[in-house]
């Protein structure tokens, strides 16, 4: 199977079932619900669980596109988050992953890709339709904070963020590296 090959389309409040399912019935990561960059340390941790889950819920319903969701066979199976970079106000306080420069970015901040549906090249069909999605939006720049570990295997449950070696295919180039195994990496859309 290719990238190519699954369907991708922007959350909305339509979609909002497909968005649950792949999510889960623990919210993603703990009860994240994709939320964990979008908040202050200390007002993610009061809200984990249902508390997210209403705020992601309020951001669709009010025609915000938080992300898309990637589909086989009519089946939500995959997720990707990405906004401009100030909608992620946790990165601001990143020592590893504060700002490269001045420039205007969106950010991809997070995949979750259903279990049995991993290494089929989801999470780059996802991340290749982020540039669309994000270049369509008036960004110039697509910016995101893979993983790239030290070993393998590496539990893909845990590479959330990504891998690095899926940014690369996917025309993504390291501009920073302030941990060693965290690069940041951009491609310009325009």
């Amino acid at each position: 199977m290719t990238a190519a090959s699954f369907a991708v389309h922007p959350l909305t409040a339509e979609r909002w079932p497909d968005f649950e399912a792949v999510m889960g019935p623990k919210g993603g990561c703990g009860g994240c619900w994709c939320m964990l960059w979008r908040r202050r340390k200390a007002d993610y941790d009061k809200r984990v669980g249902d508390g997210n889950l209403e705020d992601i819920r309020t951001i669709v319903e009010r025609g915000e596109e938080p992300g898309l969701l990637a589909y086989e066979d009519g089946r939500a199976i995959g997720w990707i988050s990405l906004a401009p970079r100030e909608r992620f106000v946790r990165l601001e306080t990143s020592r590893v992953l504060k700002p490269v420069d001045e420039e205007p970015v969106w950010s991809v901040s997070c995949f979750l890709v259903a279990k049995g549906c991993r290494n089929k090249g989801v999470a780059e069909s996802l991340l290749r339709a982020a540039c669309d999605f994000a270049g369509t939006r008036g960004a110039n720049v697509l910016e995101g904070y893979p993983i790239e570990p030290k070993t393998r295997p590496y539990p893909t449950a845990y590479a959330w963020t990504g891998f690095a070696s899926v940014f690369r295919r996917a025309g993504f180039q390291e501009v920073a590296r302030r941990s060693e195994t965290r690069p940041i990496m951009r491609k310009h859309l325009g």
